[in-house]
């Protein structure tokens, strides 16, 4: 029994050494698939830059080539033999090799990236192998083979691409537990990088879509994860009513901008009429805007709501060494350059060996015909291959060392096989050149493995040369600036507040009490006040409450430091009156701010938000107290420095207010408000980037020039696009002479115009030079004296001079419209600004052959041109740049008023003796300027009935 026993007991314990536990397999399986999935389908390989399903499609396209376009139907189906996934898998990809226009010449319709249309089924559409493809990409003597998935036949491992096609064709896949995204670059970009690296120079490659638009690629980090692109489409302004997508951002169709467009509209986020899409071979997406719309507020919220705007995370994982591997775009194609080189090296050594090799059997076919070896006895009576070995062997030994290698039985077998024919009409002399020249040819060889690194080089010249035509940058490098979306949500809402209850929100509308507040976005915050001295700041909702006793409402604007906010409040402790300037700029969201000291019971007696620091003027009742003559006086907020909002403020009175009046609106305490423009952004910002245009307030313009010669006027709004044509942009002066030179299309002449521009409506576009076909505006300067360089050809003989002109010498100042005088009597080459003058110190005579005053008006019934004109075979250069204007040295200023006003008294007879004296500690603060005063009749200080210091 206990046997029996023991017999059971092993055989379980058999059985329980051979369970293998179910978590195990799964985690084998796991791991044995995503392995698959990451090296045989997803992830590209370092080496030549292909999944395995592109690098099948091919090599089979290679396998069928034979010139002429084959059916994708066919190249699926060959491909299959390669690839285990179905058709379906194949098809798919062939479509998206062929739609980036370099490795596949397709016929038929392939589909567009850029509308997002589908390609025809495969049996419609056919390819072959571009002429680049069979330059670049294959070599079956240095392939490395291995079998296909079923053993039937051999397919490359990786293919010997000798370019970085990679980077050029871009690679997107997602595996099992990571991803890749590699974005296209430029094809001549990709060469000239390669070049630096073998030139030891740095590199920094940078993105481009086959879709243009404008990227911002500050934050690329080379293409690795973390990093980050901003690409954008180019939008222009066709009309004040129009706006015109010309091109999209990569990973976007028109379509489904389109979409995102609509989407944004229907949400209230933009405003628009209709949109079209007139995309034919290029993009075109028509934008109708509603009346009133801003399209440049327009073009931001584009950018803000829609996909006109995409962000775009990289992550450059490839394949190497049978491993993933994350690299960045230069590293990747640092290795891509040193791949090629040893590419180019192994093609040489492989040629170098061939002609070798010809020159080896020539001289032994030479020697064997030369020396009648074919005749000899001992070789005609051989009986056997052996015994021709032997007799061979003997006759070549004495020709041994001319030969490189050892002869081989089959070279011997080479030799019998040759015709008797080839042998009987064998030409020494012809075989000696073509040794010769093989020698030649093994010579250059040498001398490019010698210097692999300028061979190198050479090839990725001849590639460029080759195939570089046409594939210049399509997507604009810029710098963005970051679209507040606050600032240009479209205020698609009506805010409404219930101040007694203390209520606000956008669905109040059917409650009692409510007024209407104004116009807000649902992204915008609104700031709060109450009677009690306290604000808030919070998200616009349907219905919030934030406190009863609400005294003003508003949209919230951050950071804005030109809104000024005047309160007086009393004091629930001490019963003192305060007055105080403060603004509003960062705050916490949702959290109450108190305005006053913070004593139980206090309250604001007066309350005012101005949106440009407007100081109006009050006045101020006070109760009947024995002590007090006057019950009201007057009180300036002029004389109140603005300070943060936590400041306790000056005291009013310390008597009861009984009530108070606003005697009169007041006028903005702050200066102008200072604006530059950023050339690299192309905005207008306050934050001292750029080129500095002044100070704006009121109904200040800035004046834009275009290279074209049409100029307009613009607010100085930030939200403003300006063109990139743009050559002059500054603060627009109606009383600045400008000096033009310009090329007339009619009379082919060059002239010159002096001239102050007309003040026009913001927005209209105005010509400043004839509208005939090849007029040109060459140059325009602000200067009081511009001088320009002249090349002419003077006289009959046409002698080449140079001189150089001084522009208000030639003409006086006339009317916009006028055409102006000829720069010069002889034929003009070449026109270049020299140097800019404010005076007239330092500048040359004008020359006494040029053409004085000739006015011409440019109208349409104007037959009369210029006296001269150039003969008909001298070529007229009109390749010179305009040179916009940049001043000298900055025109003094006014000197700044005081931004503290006195308090004036009844009985003053004088006003204070009061002038600005400099001090290097200021003792009068203001948002923009401080001045001390020096007060030069100390007699006329007193104090008031308030307790305040005053100037009587």
């Amino acid at each position: 029994m206990s046997e029996e026993l023991n017999d059971n007991t092993s055989a379980n314990e058999e059985k329980l050494h051979n369970i293998t536990s179910l978590d195990g397999l799964y985690e084998n399986w796991f791991l044995d698939y995503a392995s698959y999935v990451i090296l045989d389908r997803a992830v590209p390989h370092i080496n030549d830059g292909l999944k395995p399903v592109q690098r099948r499609i091919l090599h089979s396209l290679k396998e069928m080539d034979d010139g002429r376009f084959n059916k994708a139907a066919n190249v699926i189906g060959n491909t299959m033999k390669y690839h285990p996934h179905g058709d379906a898998s194949i098809g798919d990809a062939m479509v998206q090799i062929g739609q980036k226009d370099l490795l596949i010449d397709c016929q038929g319709n392939w589909g567009d990236p850029v509308t997002g249309d589908s390609a025809a089924a495969p049996r419609y559409i056919e390819a072959r192998l571009s002429k680049f493809a069979l330059d670049v990409v294959f070599n079956p003597d240095t392939t490395v083979w291995q079998a296909s998935y079923d053993g039937r036949n051999k397919e490359p491992i990786t293919l010997p691409v000798k370019f970085p096609l990679l980077l050029a064709q871009g690679a997107e896949g997602i595996a099992v537990g990571l991803a890749t995204k590699i974005l296209p670059h430029n094809f001549i970009e990709l060469l000239d990088a390669s070049i630096a690296v073998l030139k030891n120079e740095p590199i920094n490659l940078l993105p481009d879509f086959p879709t243009g638009g404008m990227a911002d690629a500050s934050a690329y980090n080379e293409g690795q994860r973390g990093g980050r692109i901003r690409v954008r489409a180019k939008i222009s302004e066709r009309d004040k009513k129009t706006l015109v997508i010309t091109e999209i951002p990569f990973s976007t169709t028109t379509g489904s901008l389109i979409d995102s467009v609509v989407a944004a509209n229907d949400k209230g986020k933009i405003k628009i009429k209709k949109i079209e899409d007139n995309t034919a071979k290029d993009v075109e997406i028509v934008i109708h805007l509603a009346p009133g719309i801003s399209p440049d507020v327009t073009i931001d919220a584009l950018y803000a709501f829609t996909d006109c705007e995409v962000s775009i995370s990289p992550n450059t994982c490839v394949i190497q060494n049978d491993r993933p591997r994350f690299i960045s775009v230069n590293d990747m194609l640092t290795e891509s350059t040193h791949k090629t080189r040893d590419l180019l090296k192994q093609e040489l050594e492989i040629k170098l060996r061939e002609l070798m090799e010809k020159i080896f059997f020539s001289s032994l076919l030479k020697i064997f015909i030369q020396e009648g070896m074919y005749k000899h006895p001992d070789y005609e009576t051989s009986a056997n291959f052996e015994d021709v070995l032997v007799v061979l062997n003997r006759l070549f030994e004495p020709f041994f060392p001319q030969f490189y290698r050892e002869i081989l039985p089959e070279d011997y077998k080479k030799l019998i096989d040759k015709p008797m024919s080839s042998i009987t009409r064998f030409d020494v002399k012809k075989t000696d050149e073509q040794i010769k020249g093989l020698e030649s040819e093994i010579k250059q060889v040498k001398q490019h493995l010698k210097h692999l690194t300028d061979y190198a080089i050479d090839w990725f010249v001849r590639l460029k040369e080759k195939y570089g035509k046409d594939r210049g940058r399509k997507t604009e490098l810029r710098t963005f600036d970051k679209v507040e979306a606050t600032q240009v949500a479209l205020a698609n809402l009506k805010l409404y507040v219930n101040k007694t209850d203390g209520f606000i929100g956008s669905g109040l509308k059917r409650d009692d009490n409510v007024e209407l507040a104004g116009e807000c976005s649902d992204i915008d915050e609104i700031i709060v006040f109450r009677e009690d001295g306290r604000c808030l700041i919070t998200k616009i909702q349907e219905k919030v409450f934030v406190g009863k006793d609400i005294i003003h409402v508003a949209v919230f604007k951050k950071n804005d430091e030109r809104t000024v906010y005047n309160l007086i409040y009393k004091d629930g402790q001490s019963g003192v009156s305060y007055i105080k300037r403060f603004a509003v700029t960062g705050v916490t969201r949702d959290k109450e701010y108190d305005l006053t000291k913070g004593s139980k019971g206090s309250k604001v007696l007066y309350f005012s938000a101005n949106p440009n620091g407007e100081a109006e003027i009050i006045n101020i009742q006070l109760k009947p107290h024995a002590k007090l003559k006057k019950l009201q006086f007057d009180e300036d907020f002029a004389a109140i420095t603005i300070k943060g909002r936590n400041s306790m403020g000056n005291i009013v009175t310390k008597y009861p207010v009984k009530k108070i009046v606003l005697k009169s609106k007041g006028i903005s305490t702050l200066s102008g408000r200072k604006i530059w423009y950023d050339e690299i952004l192309k905005r207008l910002n306050v934050d001292s980037r750029g080129k500095y245009l002044g100070e704006f307030d009121g109904d200040d313009r800035i004046l834009i020039v275009l290279s074209n010669g049409i100029y307009e006027l613009t607010g100085f709004d930030l939200t403003n696009h300006f063109d990139d044509k743009m050559v002059l942009i500054e603060k627009y002066n109606p009383e600045k002479i400008y000096s033009v030179v310009h090329f007339d299309g009619k009379s082919k002449n060059y002239m010159v115009k002096r001239f102050l521009f007309e003040n026009i409506a913001i927005g209209k576009q105005t010509s400043l030079i004839s509208e005939e076909s090849g007029s040109k505006m060459l140059l325009i300067s602000g200067a009081a004296q511009a001088v320009v360089k002249v090349e002419q050809l003077k006289g009959a003989t046409k002698t080449p001079e140079t001189v150089e002109l001084n522009l208000a010498d030639l003409i006086d100042v006339k009317g916009m419209k006028a055409m102006g005088n000829r720069l010069s009597a002889h034929v003009v080459q070449t026109v270049t600004l020299m140097t800019e003058h404010d005076d007239a110190e330092d500048v040359p005579d004008p020359q006494p052959d040029s053409v004085e005053d000739t006015e011409i008006t440019i109208t349409p019934e104007d037959k009369t041109v210029a006296d001269v004109a150039p003969p008909a075979d001298v070529e007229v250069n009109t390749d010179v740049s305009p040179v916009p204007y940049e001043p000298a040295e900055d025109i003094a200023a006014e000197p700044e008023k005081p931004s503290v006003a006195p308090i004036e008294s009844a009985g003053q007879s004088e006003k204070p003796s009061i002038q600005p004296v400099e001090s290097s500690e200021k003792s009068v603060e203001s948002p923009t300027k401080k001045v001390d005063f020096e007060i030069t009749n100390p007699d006329d200080i007193d104090i008031d009935d308030r307790g305040q210091l005053g100037l009587f």
